[in-house]
This record gives structure tokens, sequence and C-alpha cells, in this order.
């Protein structure tokens, strides 16, 4: 063998390295954006599994604020049926505004804000809203660098291949429910 067959067998073999590792890296963001997503709902479940607590201490303080149970209830009935990026932000927004709703319905009564049961869930509230938080911004993250990654050379070229789609942002349609509920000690 020359010394011109050695490179361009070389080279080949390079380029054919260079495709393969721009394939595999579209696959490695694609999945990153699969596990965000997961990790959004992991912290939506974490609040939905926290609400019936809630529900249930305040209706033994305030059982006649049937609207705003109700509405609890109902919110985390749809959050936790929801499928879909679109869908599940939805459903987080409804949510989010009836556990405002629940929260403030909670400052009319003393003995029900006092309360180490109701105090104890509210702090367990906020740290799962600042989780869901993190996760939904871990996940727009994870979508802006993949999609990105496949409308710029040369993943552009890759995405058909890799059968790698532009993924949605995580949107709250309300601006109001973008800020947590609000949690008063």
């Amino acid at each position: 063998m020359d010394l011109t067959t050695i490179l361009i067998i070389v080279a080949i073999i390079a380029v054919i390295g260079w495709l393969i590792a721009q394939y595999n890296k579209l696959l490695r963001m694609n999945v990153a954006v699969d596990e965000a997503f997961a990790q959004i709902e992991v912290q939506l479940q974490r609040r939905a599994d926290l609400i019936p607590n809630l529900v249930e201490t305040v209706k033994g303080y305030a059982a006649h604020e049937k609207e705003a149970l109700e509405s609890v209830v109902n919110a985390r009935a749809r959050a936790t049926a929801a499928q879909g990026v679109q869908d599940v932000a939805a459903a987080d927004g409804m949510l989010t505004q009836a556990l405002r709703g629940l929260l403030a319905v909670s400052e009319a009564y003393p003995d029900l804000k006092a309360s180490a049961n109701f105090s104890q869930l509210q702090e367990e509230l906020a740290a799962t809203e600042n989780k869901v938080s993190f996760a939904r911004q871990f996940y727009n993250d994870s979508v802006r660098v993949l999609n990105q990654a496949i409308v710029t050379i040369p993943g552009t070229f890759f995405k058909g291949l890799a059968k790698v789609v532009a993924r949605e942002f995580y949107e709250v349609e309300d601006p109001a429910n973008r800020q947590a509920p609000k949690v008063d000690f």
C-alpha cells in the first residue's frame, strides 16, 4: 500500500467517524429532552400527591369553601391525566391557579394557618413548586439546545436520518401562572 491509499482510507474512516458522532449527538440531545420532560412530570406528580392532604386539611377548617376545594380537586384530576407538552402545561397552569385560590382561602382562617400540618404542607408545596420551576427551565434549555442543533449545520443534515424533530417549549399560557403560588407562613 502506498501513502496515498493509506491517507484516503484514514480520511474515509475519519469522515465516517464524524458522521456517526453527529448522528449520535442528535440522538443524545433527543433523549435529554425526553428525560427533562419526565422530570417535569415527576415534580408535577409530587405536587399532585400533596394536594389531597392539603385539601383534607383545609376542608377540616373551612368545609364551606366548597368551590375552592372542588376547583383544586378538578384541576388535579386534569393535571394527572394530561399527556403531551402543551396539555401538561395547560393543566399545570390550571392547577397552579386553583392552588392560589385555595391558599387565598386559608388567609381567612387563622386556626388553619396556625395548624402544624397545614404549615408543613405549605412548606412541601413551596419546595415542590421550586422543583417544578427548575424542571421546566431544564426542559426548555434542553429543547433549545436540540432545536438549535437541528436547524444548524451539520445537524440539519442528520435530523431526518436520526428521526429527530423540533420539540415544543413548555409554556404556561397565563403570565400570572408563571409564578409559584404564594405561600405565607
